[in-house]
């Protein structure tokens, strides 16, 4: 876990750009929650852009609302929602302040404070196939590291005293696919979902 601390936060730069190029390149970066004096991580190798109030899958589509004021506030916040009643999803603002635009997180490879994560998941890690079971998904990344709207949502991950964060320790990505969007039934044909090709932790190919 010494690697993990030593790895650089993303800064707020790297988010104020279209959530298109975020996307791209937040594929490789590390997820961590600092979780009392254990850091849970993971490699994100899966996410989706959402374009705003052109985009009618965004939760901005509709304007600034209470709800989500996150998405229209500066880059790098962390938006998190509720959904189907049973799961939270994690995105990440993009662009200047005032300009709605996110990434979804959509699905990590586990690289450090497995075992919490597992804890966390209800998981057991009888075989190597189940470690897909920890975060390959929305829901499932975000209850791994215990993400929640209540604690998070707002949540400056650039920030030094953030106990959320995404960081860069250097992992190069070989190959992008970039398809459709899935798990939506708006705008579900744009091309705007970045995974890590032939990486075994995507949600699904």
């Amino acid at each position: 876990m010494e690697k993990v601390k030593a790895i650089k936060r993303l800064p707020p730069q790297f988010f104020n750009r279209d959530p298109r190029r975020v996307s791209r390149d937040l594929l490789g970066k590390v997820l961590v929650r600092r979780h009392g004096r254990e850091l849970l991580a993971g490699r994100i190798v899966e996410v989706e852009a959402y374009l705003g109030t052109g985009d009618p899958a965004a939760h901005a589509a509709a304007g600034r609302t209470v709800r989500n004021d996150v998405l229209f506030g500066p880059p790098g916040h962390a938006y998190v929602y509720f959904i189907y009643g049973n799961h939270y999803c994690l995105n990440v603002s993009c662009l200047p302040d005032g300009v709605p635009g996110c990434v979804l997180i959509r699905a990590l490879e586990p690289v450090g404070g497995i075992e919490e994560m597992a804890h966390a998941r209800g998981v057991s890690l009888h075989r190597a196939a189940d470690l897909r079971k920890l975060s390959s998904g929305p829901g499932r990344l975000a209850e791994a590291l215990h993400i929640t709207r209540e604690r998070d949502n707002g949540k400056n991950l650039t920030s030094a005293d953030s106990d959320l964060w995404i960081a860069d320790d250097g992992y190069r990505v070989r190959r992008v696919l970039i398809t459709k969007r899935v798990g939506i039934r708006k705008a579900a044909e744009m091309r705007l979902r970045y995974v890590i090709a032939g990486n075994e932790f995507v949600s699904q190919e």
